[in-house]
Order: C-alpha cells, then structure tokens, then sequence
C-alpha cells in the first residue's frame, strides 16, 4: 500500500464517486479505479460497495478511512516540517471561527497570512465556539476564535483572550427603541427576540444575562447572522449582539444595554506542537510562544 493509494480512497469517499475523485486527484478514472482495487486485494477486503447509481464505503472502509487519512496528514506534515527547516513555510492551515467575531480583521489577516507565505493552503470553517473547541482538541483545526462568557476558559486547548465587550440591542431603524441613549434588560423583556440556536455558547450569553435579572424572554427566531439581520430590519424582532460586531451591520441601530451580556473573545491553538504552517499565523497573531518554544514565522 501506498500513499497514493490512499489518496485515491480518501477521494472517493469524500466525493462519493470514482469519476469526481478521479478529476480531484487529476488521473483517468481507470488508473484510480485499478489502484482502489489493488489496495482492496492487498486488504483482503472491499473498502467500497460500488452500484450503478452510487459508491460508499463498507464497514471495512470506515474503518480504513481514519487511518489513511492520518497517515496522508503524517506525510503531509513531514514535508512541511522539511521545507520549514530550509526557511520555507507550506503546508495546510485550517482556522476556525464563530460568525460573529471582531476582535481580529480575520479576513484581512488571512490576506496578509496568503501572501507572506503563499505555498499554505488555506481553510477557514465556520462554527459554534463549543465545535470549534472539539475541532482544535481533535487535530481538526489548527487554531480557532470563540466568543464565550467571561470566566469560561476552555479546557483540553491552549487559549489567549483577545478581547472584552458589551452586549447591545439591535433594532430595526424605525423601532421605538432606536432613538434611546440606552435601555434596560426588563424593557426588553418585553420585545420579541432573534438569537442564535438554544445551548450555544451565543445563546447562552444573553439567556444568563435575563435569568440573573429574574426575567424571561421569548426567543421566537433562531438563526444565523446574516438572516438574523434581515428578521431585525423587517421589525420580526430584536437581538443582543457583541458591540464591536453589531457596529458593522448595515441599516440597524445599537442601542447600549444597561446590565447586558458580556462577551470574551478567545484565540485556541492545539496543545501538541504546531505545525509550521500553524507556528506561522500563531505569530502573526502576536501569540509568541507554544509550551515554552518560540514560534517560527515572526
């Protein structure tokens, strides 16, 4: 067996077909068809149960699928820490973040990160904090942004807190509390409210904040920002969202809260020693050290 065997399986279990992984691994169908079945005879066992209308894995493919993937990611990484040694960063960096963050310019770093070392291939996933700390704790995610409540400290991570903010109350331009200098928690009590899914982190925010007062709320829309922006501005309800963020969104108004949520904006990074690749934005994030170790990159 061997790596590009196991790059043609990843691919097609990833694509669900051996005619999409072919064009993804940039062979013809039969040469990456002919591979999977040398490495299934070399197994002695089939990884894929293959139909006319469809391909997927079989027990003995689940199985095998983890695996291959660790050990692509292995060589993956050696090559990285090998090229870092003669003063080249490449490789793959993986960074995840909730919707809503504003303690970093993400995209404009991101930017920069591409073009001081334009051999990593980038990805960016967008999550809930509680994911992004699974994702990051797995191996999944290099780094990632949070927005949790003051005092959280997430565990199984490293972590630096980047930032600090209010809570405020976004409303529709035309609402009856646009033009408040401020307004308080049993006031709003009384409206209507988007927020984000129940058990979340961003939820949990602004659901602490009204229990502690001894209030309730009705949450009659859950959803993501950019359609819980729409629901404000159409006067479907009102939210509570982080001050730096809110301040950015186009034809709604911020009205400060008195006793609202607060906010914590944290960076996580693996506890296992970054790759070159991660070392590098790490750095570029002013974060100056791992475990004790200098980071490369600066």
């Amino acid at each position: 067996m061997d790596l590009q065997q196991m790059r043609y399986v990843v691919a097609v279990a990833e694509t669900a077909s051996f005619t999409r992984a072919a064009e993804r691994c940039h062979v013809v169908q039969s040469a990456l068809s002919h591979q999977v079945a040398r490495l299934e005879k070399d197994l002695g066992a089939r990884l894929f149960e293959r139909t006319s209308r469809r391909v997927r894995l079989t027990v003995a493919g689940e199985a095998f699928l983890p695996a291959a993937r660790q050990a692509l990611e292995a060589a993956e990484r050696a090559r990285a820490e090998v090229a870092a040694a003669t003063g080249e960063i490449r490789g793959r960096l993986t960074v995840g973040t909730i919707p809503t963050v504003a303690a970093v310019d993400l995209p404009t770093v991101l930017r920069d990160y591409r073009r001081r070392y334009p051999q990593v291939r980038i990805s960016l996933r967008t999550a809930a904090s509680e994911r992004l700390i699974e994702q990051v704790r797995d191996g999944a995610l290099d780094a990632a942004f949070l927005g949790v409540q003051p005092g959280y400290r997430p565990q199984g991570v490293n972590d630096r807190q980047l930032a600090h903010g209010e809570h405020v109350a976004v409303v529709a331009p035309d609402h009856p509390l646009a033009g408040e200098r401020e307004v308080g928690l049993p006031r709003l009590a009384e409206e209507v409210f988007v927020d984000f899914a129940a058990g979340t982190a961003a939820r949990a925010q602004s659901d602490d904040a009204f229990t502690a007062a001894g209030l309730r709320r009705e949450v009659a829309f859950e959803a993501g920002v950019e359609l819980m922006a729409r629901l404000i501005r159409l006067g479907l309800g009102i939210a509570l969202l982080p001050s730096a963020f809110a301040a950015g969104l186009h034809g709604l108004r911020c009205v400060p809260v008195v006793d609202g949520p607060v906010r914590v904006e944290r960076l996580i990074w693996s506890r296992f020693t970054p790759s070159p690749a991660a070392a590098a934005f790490l750095a570029l994030l002013d974060v100056p050290e791992v475990d004790g170790q200098a980071l490369s990159g600066t």
